[in-house]
């Protein structure tokens, strides 16, 4: 736990020594009263809480916010949904990369059943938002959104697309691994966005659209064509969905000068 998030309305009251974020201060970091941790605001700032008193039943601290919380890059990933306990992985690694948003979509391959999944209902796909979030030490957590088909999906992006003031500064690329374009890196590097016809350079959007485990189908690649996204492959070794993204966000981020 590299930092610990509360709601805003969490800040003004004790935390129960019941809480997980208690048990580790006290068990996993021996915290006492007059000791100082990492702690953040969810969606807002990020500082240092010091401990004030430690009771039989909670731990008061007060708060002091000093910086913006790490926020979120512009690299947004459509992926097909994986199996339920890939997507745990997924959720928390994407949020720990600092993805922007995630947008989960059936695929005309993907197993139907995955999308009945109580992951989102029952809050777990949240926490892992969270986790993920906490590992990277930020307080703020990826938008998750959810669609039935891969149409949907992109018609709901095409309209986010327009009501942005910078449309032009979108870059859509779409993973294949089945006769793709060009590499990505060669989609990252050479080939301009769509609209302004100029090179993906730091400041950029990015939408990247991962299949599920079965990968697209030809309808689905022209589909993704169709709204501009540029098909492009990472080699020949077939991964998973979660490795996909994981891979693929990195180098993305790397380009648009995220990790330097």
């Amino acid at each position: 736990m590299n930092i610990c998030l509360f709601s805003q309305d969490e800040l003004s009251a004790p935390l129960d020594l019941k809480d997980e974020r208690a048990e580790h201060l006290i068990k996993i970091l021996h915290k006492k009263a007059g000791d100082t941790f990492t702690a953040g605001v969810i969606g807002g700032k990020a500082g240092t809480a010091t401990i004030t008193e430690i009771t039989d039943t909670s731990i008061s601290f007060s708060f002091e916010p000093l910086s913006d919380g790490k926020k979120l890059t512009s690299l947004k990933m459509i992926i097909g949904f994986p199996r339920p306990i890939q997507l745990k992985r997924l959720l928390r690694d994407v949020a720990a990369l600092g993805v922007k948003e995630v947008h989960l979509t059936g695929t005309e391959l993907g197993e139907k059943s995955y999308m009945q999944s109580t992951l989102v209902e029952k809050g777990s796909a949240y926490k892992m938002l969270l986790d993920g979030t906490v590992q990277a030490g930020s307080t703020h957590v990826p938008n998750l959104f959810l669609h039935k088909s891969l149409k949907e999906c992109l018609g709901y992006c095409e309209d986010s697309y327009k009501e942005s003031e910078h449309s032009h500064h979108i870059l859509r690329l779409a993973l294949d691994n089945v006769n793709p374009k060009c590499s990505l890196n060669t989609a990252l590097k050479d080939i301009p966005c769509m609209e302004c016809k100029t090179p993906c350079t730091e400041g950029k959007s990015v939408y990247a659209a991962i299949g599920s485990e079965r990968g697209w189908t030809d309808k689905e690649r022209k589909l993704l064509e169709e709204y501009g996204f540029i098909r492009c492959g990472m080699g020949n070794r077939i991964m998973r969905t979660e490795t996909a993204a994981t891979v693929s966000g990195a180098i993305i981020l790397d380009r648009l000068g995220y990790l330097e």
